[in-house]
């Protein structure tokens, strides 16, 4: 009787144990799609928002404690140091800039993403006064908000050569 007991305890366990065990969630829906559009969006926005020298919608793209790595100037850390660090720009009536993006991807958790793509712009030299030009590349790493809405984390450039003077 000992012997069948012991040979029974494995299958009661399982038993028990399969019983009790919940089936998982359903995955969630598969938003990337629709999340790629809103970053998208949102970068168009974006230029318009600098065209019009906005810059509390500028600043309103930033997470808060959203970076922002530009070539030769200190690194900017959170939505003060980028309004601080943008100030100047968005403040000369001949600055632009315009934005080209070329890839937009949304991880599968659809909690991170980032952007790729090519920009141009247009600015006044502190020193000498006269126009600039660069372009280059840009990544922006964004990060979904609780509200559902995506800001940017990480704000990325790399220019194809130095700023030239416009002739």
């Amino acid at each position: 009787m000992k012997t069948l007991e012991i040979r029974c305890a494995p299958v009661v366990f399982a038993l028990v144990l399969f019983g009790c065990a919940q089936a998982p969630p359903p995955a969630p829906p598969d938003t990337r799609a629709a999340d790629e559009q809103a970053i998208r969006d949102s970068e168009t926005a974006w230029v318009k928002e600098f065209a019009a020298k906005d810059t509390d919608k500028i600043v309103a793209h930033y997470a808060d404690d959203g970076t922002m790595l530009l070539s030769n100037t200190p690194t900017m850390t959170g939505k003060e140091a980028i309004r601080t660090g943008i100030k100047d720009a968005v403040a000369d009536p001949k600055f632009s800039l315009d934005l080209k993006t070329a890839k937009v991807e949304v991880s599968k958790g659809g909690d991170i993403a980032y952007s790729q793509g090519t920009y141009s712009v247009m600015m006044t030299d502190p020193k000498s006064k006269k126009m600039l030009h660069e372009t280059g590349r840009y990544v922006e790493v964004y990060k979904k908000q609780a509200d559902g809405s995506w800001k940017i984390v990480e704000d990325i450039n790399s220019p194809e050569a130095p700023a030239a003077p416009v002739k």
